[in-house]
């Protein structure tokens, strides 16, 4: 973290902080359905408040594509960040002019005001240097707790910025440090776990991960491209025929890198695809013509279980199978809770992201045995994918200036 100023630098009390947060939450009927996201970031709203600080919380909320959208307010979440802060959280109908400016003189130290949905403005997803400068000028410090944002160069989250001494929070600090506990400077030897549908939606991913990895589990649909690649009938199994050539390539390229490549050696297969369907283990080379495959099978488990008790450090994203409905979630399960065990016993450190990652640590009950899970979506996939986030980058930059790195 020496690259970046965190909250160990800066001197809170009487500061006006801007504070950029992520508090777009899942939210259905008007009900927020999972307020993970506003837990994470509180720590440091409330370090920042402790301090003396007037906190000014922007966030962005859904797409209301630069206008005023009543039903994406952060009215509703601001009162349940008041909720799980256990204080007073003020709200301002907007997030520039000479209203927001009076309410933010009004500030008290120790004062936290939540901002409207900056996507209110069209400025804000155009990156527009006059929304900046608007932004900038309601703040003395700006301090980012949003790396799920980070992979947007937006006028919240990398032009303002570019106006104000600039700090990471610590939920960025905590994701900042898993990931490089994950690549850039990991405790070898190192596996990664990628599944999903579709090799072609993480080819960047795959690449990237490949140079720095011992060891790649491919799972998932994913698969089954690689499987059928190699000349295996993968029955009426998903996978992508037009892709073969480049999964060779791969293999190719990771055997060249030193990187084993493991795929699973039985599945549990089905005719059809619900929940509760009639279905059977075979060897991945015997898999019945009209069967797909919607998991990975007790062998493979085992197989992926004994590399890892192997590792020091496990990247996760992507399931082992269509866990969402049983039986087809034992494999993903099983793993995950090996994986907790060991990170448990002080053996491994796990780091997973991605939403379908999150959902499937969740339902195998493991979110909170992981070392760190990141619940940053797009910005994790875009890391794990070796591209440079602006939002990153900047505060790179502007700590570089004063030469913190």
């Amino acid at each position: 973290m020496s690259s970046f100023r965190t909250l160990d630098n800066l001197e809170a009390r009487g500061k006006r902080v801007l504070l950029r947060a992520d508090l777009n939450v899942p939210m259905q009927n008007g009900v927020i359905s999972d307020t993970t996201r506003i837990e994470r970031v509180a720590p440091t709203i409330k370090e920042l408040a402790d301090k003396g600080a007037r906190v000014i919380v922007l966030s962005h909320f859904d797409r209301p594509k630069g206008k005023v959208v009543s039903s994406m307010s952060l009215r509703p979440i601001a009162e349940r960040l008041g909720e799980v802060l256990g204080t007073s959280v003020k709200f301002a109908s907007s997030c520039e002019g000479s209203e927001v400016e009076a309410e933010v003189a009004a500030l008290k130290d120790g004062d936290i005001l939540v901002l409207e949905n900056t996507r209110f403005n069209p400025g804000e997803e155009k990156n527009d240097p006059e929304f900046a400068k608007a932004l900038a000028k309601l703040g003395d410090v700006y301090v980012d707790d949003a790396f799920s944002a980070a992979h947007r160069a937006h006028a919240s989250t990398e032009g303002v910025a570019r106006l104000l001494p600039s700090f990471a929070g610590r939920l960025m600090q905590a994701e900042l440090s898993a990931l490089s506990a994950a690549l850039e400077n990991p405790e070898r030897p190192v596996g990664a776990i990628i599944g999903g549908a579709k090799i072609s939606t993480k080819l960047d991913l795959i690449g990237n991960v490949i140079e720095k990895v011992d060891v790649l589990f491919i799972t998932g649909a994913m698969a089954n491209t690689f499987l059928a690649a190699d000349g295996v009938n993968v029955g009426k199994s998903l996978q992508e025929a037009d892709m073969h050539d480049t999964a060779r390539k791969i293999t190719q390229i990771a055997k060249d890198k030193g990187c084993e490549i493991v795929l699973p050696v039985d599945a549990v297969v089905a005719r059809e695809f619900k929940a509760g369907a009639a279905s059977d283990v075979c060897p991945i080379d015997k898999i019945p013509a009209d069967t797909m495959v919607l998991d990975a099978g007790p062998k493979t488990v085992e197989l992926i279980n004994q590399h890892l008790a192997k590792l020091k450090t496990l990247v996760w994203n992507g399931p082992l199978g269509a866990f969402e409905i049983e039986p087809f979630d034992r494999a993903t399960v099983a793993v995950a809770q090996e994986a907790a065990r060991l990170t448990k016993d002080g053996k491994l450190k796990t780091i997973a992201g991605g939403g379908d990652t999150v959902s499937a640590l969740r339902h195998a009950g493991v979110v909170h045995q992981m070392t760190y899970v990141s619940t940053a979506g797009g910005a994790f996939l875009e890391w794990l994918e070796g591209k440079l986030l602006p939002g990153i980058e900047v505060l790179k930059a502007t700590s570089h200036e004063l030469g913190l790195g």
